[in-house]
């Protein structure tokens, strides 16, 4: 294992075909930059300026009922909109565009504004599961909806523009970039090999007991071979499923489960809100059975070295490809070494 802990390297990632450069010899360079803590913004459960609060008016003039669980709405400045004409527009061979019909949802996890999936019980983010599960059954079951991409971006280093707990539905015409690459690998392995790409990945891992950071019964987190972000996760189903809609009510708790206790472990790594995309890649909803496909989470976390510290993709990364220096095995390692019961709550000395 020398040349992957010590020597540059390239590791393919197995869901998209692509490649990433790994550096290992790089963390032993001297670092002069910020490491300092940042300092806990105490929210308010209730923030009479938040437009996502319960009661509260939105940017559009519209009023938020006062919900007291989960509660989703139309995005008031959607991405897409249905009304838009799957049309083509063509010109010379090289210029190509399409329309791309659609719709844009936004759920609130809780109507307090102070609460972040880390800092809900078991019991607070299941609801929140069962809510992503009907959302991708009722927008997969429209005509024009042929895919159903939830996320959930956490902090202004990733461009929340609220930090009151809530993600974006997005569902559209068409299969967009990430999840078309990962349906074409997947389909590729299960023609090749006749078996599922991530089934047989996830067992090798388990066997393996290097990347895992934690599981339980019914899913398992763990930093991907071929992860880019230095804290990248994936969160995969032990079950082979395709979609939040095949989910049994005992799984539904199992990944609200494993949810928090990773949550956790990111916001006790450098005691912080940690920011991070996160979203789930389920199978396509356009009737087809999509057997190669299986359910999974992918968390980017931008943060390096601390709370201040963050990883940036320039240069050789926008121009040539995806690089990092510390390895896979010291991120999973790092996040396995951090408690589960979150920093906030933790007695004083």
């Amino acid at each position: 294992m020398s040349l992957l802990s010590s020597a540059s390297h390239r590791r393919l990632n197995q869901l998209t075909g692509e490649w990433v450069l790994v550096s290992p010899h790089r963390t032993s360079r001297p670092w002069q930059g910020q490491v300092e803590k940042v300092r806990y913004e105490d929210r308010p459960r209730y923030d009479p300026s938040c437009y996502l609060c319960p009661g509260n008016g939105r940017a559009n003039g519209e009023r938020n009922p006062r919900y007291t669980g989960v509660f989703a709405f139309d995005n008031d400045f959607a991405a897409l909109t249905s009304q838009t004409p799957a049309k083509e527009f063509a010109r010379d061979g090289l210029l190509i565009a399409e329309g791309e019909p659609g719709r844009c949802r936004v759920l609130c996890f809780s109507p307090r504004h102070d609460l972040t999936l880390s800092r809900m019980s078991v019991r607070e983010i299941v609801p929140v599961v069962e809510a992503w599960r009907d959302e991708t059954m009722r927008l997969g079951a429209l005509d024009m909806i042929n895919y159903v991409q939830i996320f959930e971006n956490r902090g202004a280093a990733m461009g929340a523009s609220n930090p009151h707990p809530h993600c974006q539905i997005w569902a559209t015409h068409s299969m967009p970039n990430e999840a078309a690459k990962e349906s074409e690998r997947q389909s590729a392995y299960l023609a090749q090999n006749g078996s599922c790409l991530l089934c047989d990945y996830l067992a090798l891992e388990e066997k393996l007991a290097e990347r895992i950071v934690c599981r339980n019964e019914h899913f398992v987190a763990l930093v991907p071979f071929w992860a880019i972000w230095p804290f990248e996760t994936m969160v995969l189903a032990t079950r082979h499923i395709g979609s939040f809609t095949d989910l049994t009510g005992e799984e539904a708790m199992a990944l609200a489960d494993i949810l928090r206790r990773l949550t956790i472990r990111y916001d006790n790594l450098f005691e912080t809100d940690f920011p991070y995309s996160m979203g789930f890649h389920q199978r396509p909803t356009d009737g087809a059975p999509h057997a190669n496909w299986h359910f999974h989470a992918h968390f980017y976390p931008p943060l390096l070295r601390s709370a201040t510290v963050r990883k940036f993709m320039v240069g050789f990364e926008m121009l040539g490809e995806p690089q990092r220096d510390i390895t896979p095995e010291t991120a999973a390692a790092q996040l396995r070494e951090v408690s589960e019961t979150h920093y906030l709550d933790r007695s004083a000395p």
